[in-house]
């Protein structure tokens, strides 16, 4: 039987995706239909931006354990979180959760190197780009990372927040981004993390000016081998 996946959620269209992706793709695997087990719990978005807005990281480790726990007792075997921002504080939660966890950057590194990538653009909320998150997985993997620069890093972050949490995608927010991936690419880049989980449905593979590394499906298919190994 394959293993069953718990998702810590955080905000709500990234989460959707990721909990889709799994569903979806489980039949290549499964057959027709076939998924492994799955349950999600969220605290409200609100909870955990009340705690970032005031720099309480530990208590934003304090709501991923509470839906640790949560997904523990509805039989979860290991745990996943298709929210890159909150992996700031994956230090604090891991020796204290009662599962083990797939880390969304690890995953990423891991496709990236995969494909021979060697310097990525890093998109995401301005605490993402801004924070250890991405910077230390992927030097451990030997690969570079740029960020936009900081006006860059605000607007997307108002993008983010004002519209994509709210399932708004929007035109002029998708042509910024491509600008914004476009000189990415002029610094050298070679492919972009979509290190938001809601920006793949802005962005698509198709519409990027650079590759794309998608890390809600990337983290969603790294948990459903998992299960299924």
């Amino acid at each position: 039987m394959p293993q069953h996946i718990g998702i810590v959620a955080c905000s709500a269209e990234g989460a959707a995706l990721c909990y889709r992706t799994i569903c979806l793709e489980g039949a290549e695997f499964l057959g027709p239909h076939g998924h492994p087990d799955l349950s999600m719990h969220t605290h409200s978005l609100a909870q955990y931006m009340s705690c970032i807005y005031a720099n309480d990281w530990p208590g934003v480790a304090e709501l991923m354990l509470s839906s640790a726990d949560k997904l523990a007792k509805a039989g979860a075997d290991f745990l996943i979180c298709p929210d890159n921002t909150i992996h700031q504080v994956f230090d604090l939660v891991k020796h204290r959760s009662p599962r083990p966890w797939l880390h969304i950057a690890e995953e990423v590194a891991r496709e990236a190197k995969r494909h021979h990538y060697n310097r990525l653009g890093v998109l995401g909320t301005r605490y993402l780009m801004e924070g250890p998150v991405y910077p230390e997985k992927l030097q451990q993997a030997g690969l570079e990372h740029r960020i936009p620069g900081p006006k860059q890093r605000e607007k997307i972050n108002q993008v983010i927040f004002e519209e994509l949490v709210n399932a708004q995608f929007l035109p002029r927010s998708l042509a910024y981004f491509k600008e914004v991936i476009r000189e990415l690419a002029d610094e050298g880049c070679d492919a972009v993390v979509l290190g938001c989980t809601e920006i793949p449905l802005l962005v698509t593979e198709g519409m990027s000016p650079l590759p794309t590394l998608d890390s809600t499906r990337l983290l969603a298919r790294a948990a459903l081998k998992k299960a299924i190994a």
